[in-house]
């Protein structure tokens, strides 16, 4: 068949390890036997931002603002260990979180359901949808150790020459770390906006979550400013479709959260959406089973990427020239939901389409039981598997077949 035309190019992110390794398997079996694209490629695995000195993570989102589309490979965020393993200069920040701030945008995650693939909470019959903010807080902070005897103190001084604000924060009697992080009204009204938006577009209750009891001015922040949003821009539209919005404490909106059967909409602070999306993704069945799109609050950037990280345990047997048995769904899934996306944004159906078909593709060769280890331990002890190679080498048989 003829390649299908991608009108405007994507930009392509690279990463690290065990998803890199399937990364480059899927572009080639799965991804350019069927598209002309042009791709925009930047290589963020951990040696390559190292060298840069981690310019080229900020070169990777100056581009999907220049391209409006990327499509992202899970990275090594390094920790001391990672940083000794690579000789690394220093502890480079997260890749994902210096992207996610320079687009300002919100983290949308949401499982990928297979009908034989066993919930480890039976009762989420419905798609549990977490919507992170993706700006400041823990992943812009600064944090430092505390070298001894001291006291800490904040300080706010305004541009407008008007006498500066200080706050103390803690008198250390001993060494200890400190942290101080942020957020704007802005981010947290775009990030509100984002989460209205797709909660009209599925036609799902939204929900916020903060530890307002605790945090009473920074929490509260996010609160009140999402009521203000809501009441000005949505409560028409939401009262209109029959929808609500409540805002929860986190310990509660967890409790509920598994107890009801999903069918919302949730949206996390930065660091609790972090947590959440991984808590939803394993009790749908597996990491390897997640969407993630990150969207800004117009819908004109969006980065998507796998939900998982680097799989490292995987890697070490790949090294040792062993075979593995490594889901590539989710890394499959950035693929397909970037071009979705670029279809919209480009007017071309038969991109859309061709996405579509390989997402169908990848749940239906699960649900005939074509799987990799991590769903075949999930089903149970008689399910048989396949390796990393023969999935991938099964989807590309059946996606031949379908695009016939």
């Amino acid at each position: 068949m003829a390649k299908i035309k991608v009108k405007t190019p994507i930009v392509e992110i690279d990463g690290d390890e065990m998803a890199g390794v399937i990364w480059k398997q899927i572009k080639q079996k799965l991804i350019l036997p069927y598209l002309d694209i042009d791709l925009k490629y930047f290589d963020l695995a951990i040696k390559n931002r190292d060298a840069t000195e981690d310019k080229i993570t900020l070169d990777a989102g100056e581009a999907i603002k220049k391209y409006g589309v990327g499509v992202k490979c899970a990275t090594i965020t390094p920790d001391e260990a990672r940083v000794k393993e690579f000789g690394l200069k220093k502890m480079w920040k997260s890749p994902n979180g210096t992207i996610r701030n320079i687009l300002d945008g919100t983290v949308f995650r949401e499982p990928i359901i297979c009908k034989n693939v066993p919930r480890l909470v039976p009762g989420w019959t419905q798609p549990i949808v977490i919507g992170r903010h993706a700006f400041g807080d823990q992943y812009r902070a600064t944090d430092f150790i505390v070298p001894g005897a001291g006291t800490l103190t904040m300080t706010f001084t305004p541009e407008d020459g008007g006498a500066p604000v200080t706050h103390e924060i803690f008198r250390f009697k001993n060494p200890g770390v400190a942290m101080g992080m942020f957020n704007l009204d802005e981010s947290i009204r775009g990030f509100a906006r984002a989460c209205f938006n797709y909660g009209l577009q599925r036609n799902y209750p939204v929900y916020l979550s903060t530890k307002n009891t605790i945090l009473k001015v920074y929490d509260g922040r996010f609160r009140d400013l999402f009521k203000e949003v809501f009441d000005k821009e949505f409560a028409d539209k939401f009262n209109r479709v029959g929808l609500t919005y409540e805002h929860r404490l986190i310990d509660d909106m967890v409790a509920m959260a598994l107890k009801w059967p999903g069918g919302f909409v949730w949206a996390c602070k930065n660091y609790d959406g972090d947590v959440q999306s991984d808590s939803v993704a394993q009790g749908f069945g597996s990491l390897g089973l997640m969407t993630s799109v990150l969207m800004t609050p117009d819908g004109k950037w969006i980065e998507t990427e796998a939900a998982h990280g680097t799989v490292t345990r995987h890697y070490r047997l790949y090294q040792q020239g062993k075979e593995t048995s490594t889901n590539p769904i989710a890394s499959i899934f950035a693929w397909t939901r970037g071009l979705i996306y670029r279809a919209k944004f480009d007017s071309t159906p038969d991109v859309e389409a061709f996405a579509k078909t390989l997402e169908r593709v990848c749940v239906d060769t699960v649900e005939a039981s074509h799987m990799t280890k991590d769903l075949a331990t999930l089903i149970g002890p008689g399910q048989k598997y396949l390796s990393t190679n023969q999935f991938l080498d099964a989807l590309e048989t059946n996606l031949k077949k379908a695009v016939k």
